[in-house]
């Protein structure tokens, strides 16, 4: 092993220590707020938005239902449904996520046929429950501080 692999081991190992010898100190508040359990997670409907069967649309069209489908997105984002959004890089099927704060897949489904892009047929909706961090609802809060700009202007 060379030198630079050991220090990079090394300065590894000591980081992991640290952040497990951080004293974690339980936030019922936030726990609570978040709807937490005691694991500190809870269950979110992820929507895997795919490419739709209805793709022909003119540049001006398309514009369009994109603006739509933005507006759409901000608004179940106030509303507290939608914890995240966003599209994937490349041009697959495989479009993009939202990350839904909703009891069942049913409301997340109600919710996605609010989407322009959904009733236009440009994209089609995979609905799948997912068990994870209960912190991830802090994030869009976090994200305001971070954009010089919104993508909804």
């Amino acid at each position: 092993m060379n030198s630079r692999l050991i220090f990079l081991f090394v300065l590894l190992s000591c980081s992991v220590t640290w952040a497990q010898s951080e004293e974690v100190v339980y936030n019922a508040e936030k726990a609570k707020k978040y709807g937490a359990d005691d694991y500190g997670m809870k269950k979110y409907v992820f929507a895997f938005l795919k490419r739709g069967p209805n793709r022909d649309l003119s540049k001006e069209e398309a514009a369009e239902l994109q603006a739509a489908h933005m507006q759409n997105i901000g608004k179940m984002a106030q509303e507290g449904k939608l914890v995240l959004a966003g599209p994937f890089f490349g041009n697959d099927d495989l479009r993009g996520i939202y990350i839904f704060d909703v009891d069942s897949i049913e409301e997340a489904k109600m919710l996605t046929e609010t989407d322009p892009a959904i009733q236009a047929g440009s994209l089609v909706m995979e609905l799948k429950e997912w068990y994870g961090s209960a912190a991830l609802k802090e994030v869009n809060e976090i994200g305001l501080t971070l954009a010089k700009k919104s993508i909804m202007d």
